[in-house]
């Protein structure tokens, strides 16, 4: 099935949408603390990092499925919820922006 330029417009935002979810929050290993501990930290680093990510992801989806009943022939509405969006990608992609719920 081929798509309208809009359908892939759409598809994309999606896609990186996701891709910079899997970019959230990087956590570093820590030096200075004795080795079981760290050991204790890092994973429940990596268990808050998966969870954070998974927020970003959930997010995402949940705005998508929210307008999955834009009438595809509504142009209008479709781009206008493209560049809100993309905005929304933009201000979330930043690296201050930790978590989202």
């Amino acid at each position: 099935m081929r798509h309208s330029g809009l359908q892939r417009e759409v598809l994309k935002l999606y896609r990186a949408c996701l891709r910079a979810a899997g970019k959230k929050p990087e956590v570093g290993p820590l030096l200075s603390k004795p080795r079981h501990i760290c050991q204790a930290v890092i994973s429940h680093s990596t268990l808050l990092q998966q969870a954070t990510r998974e927020n970003f992801r959930n997010a995402a989806r949940r705005e998508f499925r929210k307008n999955q009943k834009v009438d595809k022939k509504d142009f209008g509405a479709v781009e206008a919820l493209i560049r809100m969006g993309a905005r929304k990608l933009e201000l979330y992609s930043s690296p201050g922006v930790r978590d989202i719920h």
